[in-house]
């Protein structure tokens, strides 16, 4: 099914309005608590929910998705809330002929997950420190090992509100360990049909033990590394569900 073979295409709008807004909130916040206002990459920012907070706060947003309709949600977004996004199609393990150095970069709503393995997460992680300035932070989140194992469980999600919009989400374990599949349907009501017709796609998400993450910032060659859970409010350890980490590229002139 080409809806599952490419992550958001068909149903862009459906997912965006789908997600937790409050978590947008809460990226907001961490960001703007260890990056001062100034130039700054999303990297697979979507919809553009966290970009346009961020230009709401005085920051200077490039956006970057692979997703088509996600960036036509983002400009929609963006036209809304009256602020400006520059946004960039690219896949963020090979951007290379874009130019542009930040002075920092982010990247959250675990879009590192997305990346299939080890090689990928790594050259995405490339990308990110060659656009950082000297001295530039880069910002994530992950989900993690428990999130996978413990919280996706025999997790199963519906949501039937609208009654011509019905939602189901079901979680698998996928067959790289600590990694999981989220298959997510939507049975939306076609009234010249009189029936509902099914969108649906299949995400695959990938995570790795937090070692194996300082590891691989470590190689790509990023200094003072922080590994913290809870929105920066503590240390990352293994009963973590979303770990944060802030990074930098060199050091601070």
């Amino acid at each position: 099914m080409a809806s599952e073979e490419q992550p958001y295409q068909t149903f862009a709008s459906l997912y965006d309005a789908l997600f937790d807004g409050d978590l947008y909130l809460e990226w907001a916040e961490f960001v703007k608590e260890n990056v001062p206002v100034g130039k700054i990459l999303d990297l697979g920012g979507g919809a553009g929910r966290l970009a346009v907070l961020l230009a709401q706060a005085g920051y200077q947003v490039d956006l970057l998705d692979i997703s088509a309709p996600m960036l036509t949600l983002a400009q929609e977004h963006a036209a809304d809330a009256k602020v400006d996004l520059r946004l960039l199609q690219a896949d963020i393990r090979d951007f290379s002929d874009w130019e542009e150095r930040y002075p920092a970069i982010v990247s959250f709503a675990d879009t590192l997950n997305y990346l299939p393995g080890p090689a990928d997460f790594e050259a995405g992680l490339k990308q990110a420190y060659e656009h950082l300035e000297e001295g530039g932070s880069f910002l994530f989140d992950v989900i993690t090992p428990k999130m996978v194992n413990v919280d996706y469980d025999n997790f199963c999600y519906n949501n039937d509100e609208d009654p011509e919009k019905i939602f189901m989400w079901i979680a698998y374990f996928g067959e790289e360990p600590d990694s999981v599949d989220h298959d997510l349907k939507f049975f939306l009501y076609d009234e010249r049909l009189d029936a509902f017709k099914l969108v649906r796609e299949v995400h695959h998400e990938q995570t790795y033990p937090l070692a194996d993450y300082l590891a691989a910032l470590k190689r790509v060659g990023f200094t003072r590394i922080q590994a913290l859970a809870d929105f920066g409010e503590k240390k990352a350890d293994d009963g973590d569900s979303r770990w944060f980490f802030i990074c930098q590229k060199g050091e601070k002139a």
